[in-house]
């Protein structure tokens, strides 16, 4: 790790102590397949994480500040990255054999893509769905969030669009977005599209950023020949097993985030394509899911 990296590997923690230490473990477990640095950004942890950084990866390195959300923290770290590659991974994966090596091997060999993710496992073994999204335009979130169609026809192209049901999760090929847990790009396009919005407090930030790399010409790909392990819904207190780790109120503020988010990605990104009647309809829409979800969030506390 050290010298001139080829890749720059962003981890942005926040009160997952346990889950960095197995992340971290892993990386160095497969650090030689490429020339990387590892740069952990904490927001504030109260668990101890930044001790344990320096403490037992002391090749890491730490930057902290305040919890101002995903897209702020991840920035926080970009004036310390000295790679051409960069690797926004989430603590709660798990790297697998040839992950690096493969997937900065494909980037290289395929100039055209501008960002990828490898196939993400849940603990069960089975694919992470959001490993692989579609923008969410009214009609893909009208199947996917309110009528809930792509469960019932989840091969349909017409009703299982976001989760792309129709395509093998096995094949490699472009999707609109691809999930913030592990996400590979160049420097060169972060820094020409600004990086994370920092408009985003949580969810909605890796959407944006993919939204933002395609309309700078660049492809997004999926690509399955390698993956890692991702618990997930960890920090949004929706794992089981860490459930109990994640104050009630965190888990309302995040969870209403997420929708919020919903809102800034359609008033940036999607209100121009739609008539205005159509757009008040669709905000409308959302701020019932708020409440919606809100009341669901309360349910389950």
């Amino acid at each position: 790790m050290e010298g001139n990296p080829e890749l720059s590997v962003i981890i942005l923690n926040y009160n997952t102590k346990e889950l960095l230490r197995g992340c971290l473990a892993s990386i160095k477990k497969y650090q030689d397949e490429v020339a990387l640095e590892v740069i952990v950004s904490d927001n504030a942890s109260t668990d101890g994480s930044p001790d344990m950084v320096r403490r037992e990866f002391p090749w890491v390195r730490l930057v902290e500040g305040e919890n101002e959300g995903f897209a702020k923290g991840n920035n926080r770290a970009k004036n310390l990255v000295r790679g051409k590659l960069v690797l926004f991974l989430n603590p709660d994966t798990l790297v697998r054999k040839d992950v690096f090596f493969k997937t900065v091997r494909y980037l290289k060999e395929n100039r055209g893509v501008g960002a990828l993710s490898c196939k993400l496992v849940l603990p069960s073994g089975e694919m992470d769905k959001d490993t692989r999204r579609s923008f969410p335009t009214p009609w893909v979130s009208l199947t996917h969030l309110i009528l809930k169609l792509d469960r019932i026809f989840p091969k349909s192209p017409l009703f299982a669009k976001y989760w792309y049901g129709y395509i093998p999760e096995n094949a490699t090929h472009p999707v609109d977005a691809i999930q913030g847990a592990f996400f590979l790009t160049w420097k060169k396009i972060l820094d020409k599209v600004g990086w994370c919005e920092e408009g985003y407090f949580f969810d909605g930030e890796d959407l944006d950023l993919c939204w933002q790399i395609r309309a700078a010409g660049y492809e997004i790909v999926y690509y399955p020949e390698v993956s890692i392990i991702h618990v997930k819904g960890v920090t949004k207190g929706k794992s089981k097993k860490w459930k109990h780790k994640v104050p009630a109120a965190q888990r309302m503020k995040i969870r209403l985030a997420g929708v919020t988010s919903m809102e800034r990605f359609y008033r940036k990104n999607l209100w121009k394509k739609y008539p205005l009647v159509f757009n008040f309809f669709m905000i409308a829409a959302i701020k019932i899911f708020k409440v919606v979800r809100w009341i669901s969030v309360r349910a389950s506390a």
